[in-house]
């Protein structure tokens, strides 16, 4: 991880989830060419991950080509049902997490910021052991997150800084106190217009 970004007291920790927190390019890679093509879209794995990985779900159906609202909610469904099939491929980034545990437990704050669907998000988190702010402790053995803000939650999604200003407004929090952890290019360049310090994770 490359940081960048002046020192500061910093009170709030950002985190995008696929490819930063967790490791779920393959499975997201999996389920998305699994509900296209049973909907008789071509689309192969080396595709998805060089054109459209990182992009919110509408985007990237829509940018493919499928111009139909409905067929793109159907879609959509159907790739969350698939997603759990595939989450034996998917790997926690345990040094960011333990830091983010050491971090909460000094009193600071931790959310995951992500362009993905939160049913997509809980589910991944659920199977890795994780909890969102209103996880019982006992169903979340490496701990929880703070709060999660989706895709479905931001009207204009990254590279708009909306969605980390947003957690920023909500926690009480200046830029100055916050750290981004990104992972993609839109991401990135979201984590740089929201004005805050910001790592680049390499999984």
């Amino acid at each position: 991880m490359a940081p960048t970004g002046n020192d500061t007291r910093i009170r709030l920790l950002l985190l995008d989830f696929d490819g930063t927190l967790a490791d779920t390019r393959r499975a997201n890679t999996l389920a998305y060419v699994a509900a296209l093509g049973e909907a008789g879209y071509p689309l192969t794995g080396e595709e998805y991950a060089a054109r459209y990985f990182g992009m919110r779900c509408e985007e990237f159906l829509t940018q493919y080509g499928i111009t139909d609202p409905a067929e793109r909610e159907r879609i959509r469904r159907r790739k969350i049902a698939l997603y759990p099939s595939f989450f034996d491929s998917v790997r926690l980034n345990r040094p960011l997490w333990e830091f983010c545990r050491q971090f909460r437990s000094q009193g600071g704050r931790v959310w995951v910021v992500s362009t993905g669907s939160r049913a997509n998000i809980e589910n991944v988190m659920h199977h890795l052991g994780i909890g969102g702010p209103d996880t019982p402790e006992d169903e979340a053995p490496l701990g929880c997150v703070d709060g999660i803000l989706s895709g479905q939650d931001i009207a204009r999604a990254k590279p708009h800084p909306d969605c980390f200003l947003e957690v920023m407004h909500r926690e009480g929090c200046s830029p100055r106190e916050t750290l981004i952890f990104e992972d993609s290019p839109i991401g990135i360049e979201a984590a740089r217009r929201s004005g805050a310090g910001y790592f680049v994770v390499k999984l």
